[in-house]
C-alpha cells in the first residue's frame, strides 16, 4: 500500500509534552468496529470491558538510554536500542560522521564505549569498557530516551524518569516506554479486578526503531525494525484459556500485540515465544491473538497507524483520529488514550 494513504494533518499543540495527573484521568476515545464513538475517561475502562475479558500488559522496563558524549572535541550522541550481549549494545549516532570504527567515546561519570561497528541503517555497535553492567552505567550516565517530537521541545529533567515508566515496568532493557499502559493506577487496576477483568504480562523490549520514520513510498518496500519479547508457557497457557471460556484478549499497547501475534499459529492458539520479532502489520493482516487493542493516538504515516488501521480498517481509523483532533484529544507517548473494539 501507498504510505502516504496513513497521512495526516496534526496541529502542534495537540501533541502532548506531560502525562495526565492522574494518570488515569486522560480521556479515552472508545472505537467499536461500527456506529459512533464514544468520549470517556481511562478510568472507565472497567465498565466498558466485560467480565472475563483479559488485559495483556507488557512488563518491560525504560533504562536511561540517551547519553551525551565526545570523541575528542567532537560532541557525541547515543542513543541505545538494542542489547547485543553484556558489553555491546546497538546505538543510533547523532553526528555519527565525526565517529569512525575503533573511535573511543567518553560519556560522564567516567563511562566510556569503544565503536565497534557501522550497521545498514546508520547505527553503530558500542562496546562499554569496564565490567559493570552497563545498566549500572546507564543509571550515572545516562538520561531518559523521550521521543524526539517531545525531545524537540523541552529538555529531559528528573519527572521523566516517573513519568516515563509504567507501573508494571519490572524488566530492564526498553528504550522506549509502551507508553498505552502509562495511564494505568493502583486504583484502577482495583476496579478491574473487582469488575472480573484478567490481566497478564509480557516483554517486549521497545527499540527507538519505533520512532523511525517509513522512508519508502509502499509499505512493501519498509524493513521493520526489529524487537526481542518474551511470552511464558503460563501466560501462553492461561490466555488460551481465556479465550475458550469467551473472554476477549485486549492488548494494552500495540507492542504487546506485535508479540502475541508473532507466537500465535494459524490456528489462533498463542504459544511460548523468546526471540526477535520484526512482524510488519498493516491493512489486509488476519489478526489471530487479540481481539480488541489499547493505545495512544499515534503519529502520520508510521508503522503503528498502520497496525491500528489494519485493526479496525484505515476509514475507520482515520475518522476516529479526525474526531480526536476535532475534539482536542492529546496525542503521542504523554497523550490520550484510545479503546479500539473490532467486530
Amino acid at each position: 500500500m501507498r504510505v502516504d494513504l496513513f497521512d495526516f494533518e496534526l496541529p502542534p499543540e495537540r501533541i502532548a509534552l506531560r502525562p495526565a495527573r492522574p494518570r488515569d484521568s486522560a480521556r479515552m476515545l472508545v472505537v467499536p468496529g461500527e456506529g459512533g464513538f464514544e468520549d470517556r475517561t481511562v478510568r472507565d475502562l472497567p465498565g466498558v470491558l466485560r467480565p472475563n475479558d483479559v488485559l495483556v500488559f507488557n512488563d518491560t522496563r525504560v533504562i536511561p538510554a540517551q547519553l551525551e558524549g565526545r570523541r575528542g572535541e567532537a560532541r557525541i550522541g547515543a542513543t541505545l536500542h538494542k542489547r547485543i550481549d553484556l558489553r555491546r549494545w546497538q546505538a543510533f549516532i547523532r553526528n555519527a560522521k565525526r565517529l569512525k570504527q575503533g573511535d573511543l567515546v567518553e560519556f560522564p561519570a567516567g563511562v566510556a564505549a569503544t565503536a565497534e561497528e557501522r550497521h545498514a541503517d546508520g547505527s553503530w555497535t558500542l562496546a562499554f569498557a569496564g565490567d559493570e553492567p552497563v545498566e549500572l552505567l546507564l543509571e550515572r550516565a545516562g538520561t531518559m530516551p523521550l521521543p524526539p517530537y517531545i525531545a524537540g521541545k523541552r529538555p529531559t529533567d528528573a519527572e521523566d524518569r516517573a513519568d516515563y515508566q509504567t507501573i508494571f515496568a519490572r524488566q530492564d532493557g526498553a528504550v522506549a516506554a509502551p507508553t498505552a499502559a502509562l495511564h494505568f493506577t493502583p486504583e484502577l487496576l482495583a476496579a478491574l479486578d473487582a469488575a472480573g477483568v484478567g490481566r497478564e504480562t509480557l516483554t517486549l523490549h521497545v527499540g527507538a526503531g519505533t520512532f523511525l520514520p517509513v522512508k519508502a513510498e509502499d509499505t512493501a518496500d519498509h524493513a521493520m525494525h526489529s524487537e526481542w519479547g518474551r511470552i511464558d508457557a503460563a501466560t501462553a497457557d492461561r490466555l488460551n484459556a481465556a479465550r475458550r471460556g469467551g473472554g476477549r484478549i485486549i492488548s494494552v499497547g500495540t507492542t504487546s500485540l506485535r508479540l502475541l501475534e508473532s507466537a500465535t499459529g494459524e490456528d489462533g492458539i498463542i504459544r511460548p515465544f523468546e526471540g526477535d520479532t520484526a512482524i510488519f502489520i498493516t491493512p489486509g493482516y488476519r489478526f489471530r491473538a487479540i481481539d480488541g487493542l489499547m493505545t495512544n493516538f499515534h503519529l502520520p504515516k508510521s508503522t503503528l497507524f498502520m497496525l491500528v488501521s489494519a485493526l479496525m480498517g484505515l476509514e475507520r481509523m482515520q475518522a476516529a483520529y479526525a474526531h480526536a483532533i476535532a475534539h482536542e484529544y492529546r496525542f503521542y507517548s504523554y497523550g490520550d488514550s484510545s479503546l479500539l473494539l473490532p467486530d
